[in-house]
């Protein structure tokens, strides 16, 4: 088992930053991939915001590349993704996942934290 704990959501205006943190413990040497997905309202699928191995390559999409950093402290077993340039498209429950793919979520989940953009 993999337990995942996400940390640093809250409110904060266009064009503001926030940095997330996931926490993770349990068996985590059997998920290499640490992602960050996210939920908006109304929606009823997550999508995927970044991702990173344990050699630390990184995948991003659309939305975030080139405004969101995903890194990763495998000392600490915890991943972070910086977001910088906050929109309030990026309106969302982000949740943290463990996996096997860089662009397919595997079947552990935190449990998120909620960002909210405010124009």
């Amino acid at each position: 088992q993999v337990q995942l704990v996400e940390s640093g959501g809250g409110l904060v205006q266009a064009g503001g930053s926030l940095r997330l943190s996931c926490a993770a413990s349990g068996t985590t040497l059997k998920v290499d991939v640490r992602a960050w997905y996210r939920q908006a309202p109304g929606k009823q699928r997550r999508e995927l915001v970044a991702s990173i191995t344990s050699s630390l390559n990184t995948a991003y999409t659309d939305s975030a590349e080139g405004r969101f950093t995903i890194s990763r402290d495998n000392a600490k077993n915890t991943v972070y993704l910086q977001m910088n340039s906050l929109k309030p498209e990026d309106t969302a429950v982000y949740y943290c996942n463990a996996a096997n793919s860089l662009w397919r979520p595997g079947t552990y989940w935190g449990q998120g934290t909620q960002v909210t953009v405010s124009s």
